[in-house]
């Protein structure tokens, strides 16, 4: 069985609801633990927590984590109004869930619309797989090179390839300028 249905159940809207900083996952979890055994699969169906894997450098050695795209945001597919009235059991259940502030809109939370939802899952598409430097860089910045054959020179960036993680970087050796290729994290901005 799928946990993401091919289409919307009856009555089925997205709502954002903000959440305590750091407590996002254990919403999440909590949440798509709980519905069933509060007999609240009907009512709930989809809970998003969109994140990317975020890599930095830090002494030298490369380290990946991941990271929130909407930080304080949770996403929650579900069936919260019947004729125009909040349903109680699935309002309370999701308000009162711990981590969780409130629904955004407050008592009267209007759904989202489906282009809001429809960007938040293509960026969740872009990001799944991919890692995303921590420090985005420009071309013609310059920067030192922290690994590889070409440590501690600097270099000038001529072209940055974001779906490969990839810098080229013009380098002066013996007063000629050299093309060479690294991973974002084999680099440094000079002001760092």
């Amino acid at each position: 069985m799928s946990t993401t249905p091919a289409t919307a159940p009856a009555g089925a809207q997205w709502f954002a609801l903000h959440t305590l900083s750091g407590q996002e996952g254990k919403v999440k979890t909590y949440i798509e633990k709980f519905k069933a055994a509060e007999e609240l699969a009907d009512h709930i169906f989809e809970v998003l927590l969109p994140t990317e894997v975020v890599s930095e450098v830090k002494g030298g050695k490369k380290s990946t984590k991941v990271r929130k795209l909407y930080p304080g945001y949770v996403f929650i597919q579900m069936r919260l109004y019947e004729e125009g009235k909040i349903i109680n059991r699935p309002w309370y259940f999701v308000k009162e869930t711990t981590g969780v502030i409130g629904f955004v809109g407050g008592d009267n939370p209007a759904p989202l619309r489906q282009s809001e939802i429809d960007e938040i899952k293509a960026r969740i598409e872009a990001a799944s797989g991919k890692e995303v430097p921590k420090v985005q860089f420009a071309v013609g910045e310059e920067v030192k090179i922290t690994d590889g054959a070409f440590a501690n020179l600097t270099g000038r960036i001529d072209e940055i390839d974001p779906d490969r993680g990839k810098l080229k970087i013009s380098v002066s050796i013996f007063g000629r300028f050299t093309p060479v290729e690294l991973e974002y994290w084999q680099v440094q901005r000079l002001t760092e």
